[in-house]
């Protein structure tokens, strides 16, 4: 399998009525799922016929059930024990609804997000270039085809005027002699 697992996901159908706190470890440890490495400290404890806790004193790869919330979502954490009480997150994965996902790392999420601005900016680029024209007497100016195809199809009508009505004269009238005496005209012999 490939090293980027975060276009693939895995489901077993069976399992999938069953998934509980106590029966997912057990299903995301299947030999079909390749999300699961088969050299890790759950394997050992399985063989040997332990229980879960004594993953703490062992050293080395471990899968841990992170969150539960039944019975759509599980999260699991693949980590490197160091001590007792020293981990090392690696990877982690969700199971919605009986289907493991790999959940993307923070690299790669910022990745993604930033390759879908570049790109959003670089169509927006392109688009605005070329509506831009150049001449050497004229120089640059942008022309827009749709703009002459909407003035074109657009009736040129005039907008008629509509005359005031006597209130807005008479209450221009009105603020005009007010500025008037508040304001008197200077003659200049």
């Amino acid at each position: 399998f490939p090293d980027n697992l975060l276009g693939i996901s895995w489901v077993d159908s069976s399992w999938i009525p069953i998934l509980n706190n106590g029966s997912v470890l057990d299903y995301f440890s299947e030999r079909s799922n390749p999300f699961y490495d088969r050299t890790c400290n759950n394997e050992v404890v399985k063989m040997q016929r332990m229980t879960l806790d004594h993953l703490n004193q062992m050293v080395g790869v471990e899968y841990i059930l992170l969150h539960a919330q039944e019975p759509i979502l599980f999260i699991i954490r693949k980590q490197q024990r160091q001590s007792p009480t020293q981990v090392i997150p690696l990877a982690d994965y969700y199971i919605i609804a009986g289907v493991i996902y790999q959940a993307p790392d923070l690299g790669s999420v910022i990745n993604s997000r930033v390759l879908t601005a570049v790109h959003g900016i670089q169509s927006a680029f392109e688009e605005a270039m070329s509506y831009c024209r150049y001449h050497p007497s004229k120089g640059y100016w942008w022309h827009f085809k749709d703009q002459e195809e909407r003035e074109k199809t657009k009736p040129k009508a005039k907008k008629k005027e509509e005359p005031s009505s006597i209130f807005q004269r008479q209450r221009v009238d009105a603020l005009l002699l007010d500025l008037r005496q508040k304001f008197p005209p200077r003659f200049v012999q």
